[in-house]
């Protein structure tokens, strides 16, 4: 085989073969002769067309027959009981054929039912041998170190199965072309492995077919087509793709024999839905495949899909693994105080090694900090305006160049790029991969993919020698990990900006706060002395109007003095209470009154200090209202000293107690009861008091005795 090498740069490969893509391969109208194929409506199920050479090998008078008769089986029935949709296959029993045995099989295709006949082999394969062999090649997967040592296995695995001379394991790449990745082959010919194939040689329907018919053989790549008859009845194409026996294009008969091969079998590997790749099959004879060792194939196949499936996700999980301990590593080296470019600039090594980059570059506005193999300084601020007007999200190329014409000058340095911007900020976070030469090897020169000259019959290539690709101008690809990793960094950094914009705004904060608690510091210093200057000018009243009621020779004016000191005193004990506590919006009731009455046994001596008796029930109330209730007790307590005993003392109660939402102050005597209309000061100032709090007095018999109840809300209404 001879080696041709050619330097140039990364191109599209191979032609745009639309007339091979827009090939009805499905439609092909005709079968491989080695079997016999019956068209069957479905309404009557009457045949209506065939294809093969039917008169010898099954009915001379096969038209137009019931296709029970023809193969000894009752259709309706089996319909009626696998309930079988479009795409589906029915495995039939052996119909009896002139030449032997025939399997069968049954398809539905529009209104039509397809019954595909073929020779069955002699001797036949037990099932056990089949399924020993697949359990034994499915073991020899599950203990493949990585995807190409499961790929050799599978080569091997899929020729002991098959027999044929050369087993392919082939991949397709994202650009639609192929790369033989194991092969396993008989001694003396020619291999294939790590050769490309360009995307032309399977056009686009060729590859949905694959997926569908997972099984693909061509007996002989030398036979003539059996056609469709009637052709009356091929009139508006017979949809044949689920039909094994389907007659395949002509261009890819050509191409077979162009590369000597003699009889074919192509094994779809389908991994989610999505054609992964092929087992590719050659032999140098004519081989069939039976129904029975077709199905073992796409048994095998899809049990290698499940196994790729879990090595390219262990790969991945192995990926995952090492990109989430370097992001660890980069988020721990960030946080501190200092600006997110002076920190990015700082762990320029580890954001490289992050990526498994060749190089690293933040550019801030004018400002460039390189780590590794970047760009000069001023190619890199050419390159961040270009990444910036982009759209704001990832830049992602192994082939700048392509993007970026200006980049083929450093595609040395800078041939794969992964361009960042770093939201809130004018950063550009820039990681580059060097060029890596790279000869590709392919089966024969992809650029002479088909041969075609005006009128002429389209063919497919015809040489499959070796030729050699250098590619220039290309870097490592960036994996699908590697972007995401990529996205979480663009979040941790956003955070992180977040991050110091908040400690920023809590500094100020923090500042204010410190000024506020300053200005509070103040305030409660001149209220500290406002309120000791108050406190001291109400005990320095109390303490004139003691001295004035002392002093005074008249008893009535001394009676009236010490009422007045007994409310002042009222007073003066609820601002006493809330300079004390600190506490300015409300007052524990029981406590304020019991104090209160402390004071006034003190004040009215010890025989009434006695006979004074309280009980009370925690309420709550607002300051003011705490006030005036005072006052109120003060008053009753006080008119029950003057007029319930007559020069002598007796017991007084005070009760307080809550019900729901309203208190009840309680005043009792048990001297001669209700005297006077109560028109006096004391009266009119305890009227006004009650009707201030919204609530109401009541004087009822103590028997003996009187009862005095103040009932009023516990807060001011409205609130």
């Amino acid at each position: 085989m001879t080696t041709v090498e050619q330097l140039q740069e990364s191109a599209p490969i191979g032609h745009d073969l639309s007339a091979c893509d827009r090939e009805p391969i499905h439609l092909s109208g005709a079968i491989q002769p080695h079997g016999l194929l019956l068209i069957v409506d479905a309404a009557t199920l009457r045949t209506v067309a065939g294809a093969g050479d039917l008169e010898a090998r099954l009915a001379p008078d096969w038209l137009d027959r019931p296709i029970a008769e023809l193969i000894g089986q009752d259709i309706a029935a089996l319909l009626r009981s696998a309930d079988m949709g479009p795409g589906g296959t029915l495995r039939l029993a052996p119909v009896a054929g002139t030449e032997g045995p025939l399997e069968a099989s049954l398809h539905r295709s529009g209104d039509m039912l397809i019954v595909e006949l073929e020779p069955q082999p002699e001797p036949v394969r037990p099932a056990i041998e089949v399924l020993v062999g697949l359990e034994r090649a499915a073991a020899t997967f599950e203990r493949a170190a990585d995807l190409v040592q499961l790929c050799e296995r599978a080569a091997v695995a899929f020729r002991q199965l098959t027999g044929f001379d050369r087993v392919m394991l082939y991949r397709f790449l994202d650009d639609g072309a192929g790369v033989v990745l194991a092969e396993d082959r008989a001694p003396g010919l020619d291999s294939f492995l790590n050769h490309h194939f360009p995307a032309s040689d399977i056009p686009r329907q060729a590859r949905a077919l694959y997926v569908r018919n997972r099984v693909r053989v061509i007996p002989d790549a030398h036979y003539t087509p059996a056609p469709i008859r009637p052709e009356s009845a091929n009139q508006g194409g017979i949809d044949l793709s689920d039909v094994a026996l389907r007659s395949v294009s002509p261009i890819h008969l050509q191409y077979l024999r162009n590369m000597g091969v003699e009889a074919s079998a192509s094994i779809s590997i389908v991994r989610d839905g999505v054609l992964w790749g092929l087992v590719a099959c050659h032999h140098d004879s004519p081989r069939r495949m039976d129904p029975e060792l077709r199905a073992a194939a796409r048994a095998l196949a899809s049990g290698l899909a499940r196994q790729i499936r879990a090595q390219e996700e262990a790969e991945s999980y192995r990926e995952r693994l090492r990109l989430h301990a370097g992001e660890d590593l980069v988020t721990a080296r960030l946080g501190g105080e200092q600006p997110i470019r002076v920190q990015l600039a700082q762990c320029g090594k580890e954001l490289a090694e992050l990526l498994d980059a060749d190089g690293f570059a933040l550019v801030c506005g004018d400002t460039v900090s390189r780590e590794g193999h970047c760009p000069d300084d001023a190619d890199l601020l050419r390159l961040a305006e270009w990444v910036d007007g982009q759209g704001g999200g990832l830049v992602v190329s192994r082939e700048l160049s392509t993007l970026f014409p200006p980049a083929e000058g450093y595609a040395g340095v800078g041939s794969g790029l992964l361009g960042m911007p770093i939201d809130g900020t004018e950063c550009m976070a820039l990681w580059f991969r060097m060029e890596e030469v790279e000869r590709v090897n392919w089966a024969g020169n992809p650029h002479k993919a088909v041969e075609v000259e005006p009128g002429a019959v389209l063919t497919p290539r015809a040489s499959f020698e070796s030729w050699s690709q250098i590619v220039r101008g290309r870097a490592r690809r960036w994996t699908l990990e590697e972007v995401k990793a990529a996205h979480r960094l663009r979040g941790v950094l956003h955070d992180l900006r977040q991050r110091v914009r908040l400690r920023e705004l809590n500094g100020q904060l923090s500042a204010a706060n410190r000024e506020q608690e300053l200005l509070l510091r103040q305030k409660d210093v001149l209220m500290h002395e406002v309120n000791h200057r108050v406190q001291n000018s109400l005990q320095l009243v109390s303490a004139f109007l003691g001295m004035q009621a002392r002093a005074v020779g008249d008893a009535d004016l001394t009676s009236h003095l010490t009422e007045a000191q007994a409310r002042l005193s009222a007073v003066a004990l609820v601002h006493r209470r809330l300079y004390r506590d600190d506490q300015v919006e409300a007052v524990e009731l029981s406590r304020y009154l019991d104090e209160l009455m402390t004071d006034m046994r003190a004040s009215l001596g010890a025989d009434w200090g006695s006979a004074l008796r309280v009980y009370l029930a925690p309420v709550l109330v607002p300051t003011g209202r705490a006030v005036d209730i005072g006052l109120i007790t003060t008053e009753l307590v006080i008119n029950a000293t003057k007029y319930a005993y007559p020069g002598t003392t007796g017991p007084i109660t005070v009760m307080l107690e809550q019900h729901r939402a309203n208190l009840r102050l309680i005043v009792e005597d048990q001297g001669r009861g209700k005297s006077g209309a109560g028109e006096g000061f004391g009266s009119r100032m305890m009227k006004a008091l009650v009707g201030r709090l919204g609530g109401e007095l009541a004087f009822e018999d103590n028997a003996p005795g009187l009862r005095v109840i103040l009932t009023a809300p516990i807060e001011e209404s409205g609130r």
